[in-house]
């Protein structure tokens, strides 16, 4: 019993510095916009998360080929190939939105903003042909009133342009759940994430190349927000995650993850400066608690 309540403490302190790492790369982001540009930003952050996640893919490859066979791995890298694109594209959209609003609006707010993909996979999954219950739609009005008390302010009932792409950003992250919930059983969930950060790694160059005009110059000034978020942020973090959520309770897990928006405001606040209002913070407790009724369990049938 001792060494299981070691083992969950370990895990859950594992996720917990997943989700402080998630948390402060919102200031990194931040911070890296005001050198480069949001494409040649997201470019050199996957680059780097790909260096961190190849070591561990070459050390490990060995060790799963001794136990699959050659036809079964074609099969696998046929489906690691498609799932890693489809995943990889919506990964790069939500990415160059979220990139872009965080131009216009504050860390904090970027951080509450983005998590309400937790809220929106639910709703995404009706399309799917999921179940989905009362305690989720309220879910969506509390959140849906924190997002008002957040985005909206008085007497301006617009959002502001930085909270729409970072909207929009929630949106395409939601989306890529899905594609991440259908393909992770499939394959291998580090090599899936390699393939993803190559497609993103692509797709930024080649926007930042046809759209941006990157100065060497610049991405050494901005080479702390880069290593941090490519680093840290996906690789450093995705690992915490991983281990952190082996043999642990979903539930519990997802939790302890969705703290990344609360310690996005702490951030924000430490190193920014960045203050939200009485009404704002409101907002932030609302979609909080959307968040966290969203994940509960559901009582099973008697």
């Amino acid at each position: 019993m001792k060494a299981m309540n070691r083992n969950t403490l370990r895990q859950s302190v594992l996720l917990f510095m997943a989700a402080t790492i998630w948390g402060f790369a919102f200031v990194a982001q931040s911070v890296g916009m005001d050198y480069v540009g949001p494409y040649t930003f997201i470019a050199a952050r996957n680059v780097i998360a790909l260096a961190v996640l190849l070591p561990w893919i070459v050390v490990t490859d060995n060790q799963r080929r001794k136990k699959n066979g050659q036809e079964r791995q074609k099969k696998d890298h046929k489906l690691l190939l498609i799932g890693g694109i489809c995943c990889g594209i919506c990964l790069f959209a939500a990415s160059a939105l979220q990139q872009i609003g965080m131009k216009y609006t504050t860390v904090g707010k970027a951080g509450f903003i983005t998590a309400m993909y937790l809220v929106l996979v639910p709703v995404f999954g009706i399309f799917l042909k999921k179940k989905t219950g009362v305690r989720v739609w309220i879910a969506v009005g509390l959140a849906s009133l924190g997002l008002y008390l957040l985005c909206i302010t008085k007497g301006d009932f617009r959002l502001q342009k930085g909270d729409i792409y970072i909207l929009g950003c929630a949106a395409v992250f939601a989306l890529h759940i899905l594609f991440v919930d259908y393909f992770s059983p499939l394959v291998d969930g580090v090599k899936l994430s390699c393939v993803q950060f190559a497609t993103n790694a692509v797709l930024g160059t080649v926007l930042m190349l046809l759209l941006e005009k990157p100065e060497f110059s610049d991405m050494c000034a901005a080479w702390l927000p880069i290593v941090y978020a490519g680093a840290l942020s996906s690789g450093v973090g995705y690992t915490f995650q991983i281990i952190g959520q082996r043999g642990m309770n979903p539930t519990a897990a997802s939790l302890i993850l969705s703290l990344e928006s609360v310690i996005s405001v702490l951030a924000g606040w430490l190193l920014l400066h960045q203050t939200l209002s009485v009404r704002e913070l409101a907002g932030c407790a609302l979609a909080f608690a959307a968040i966290i009724l969203v994940q509960l369990p559901a009582k099973e049938p008697e």
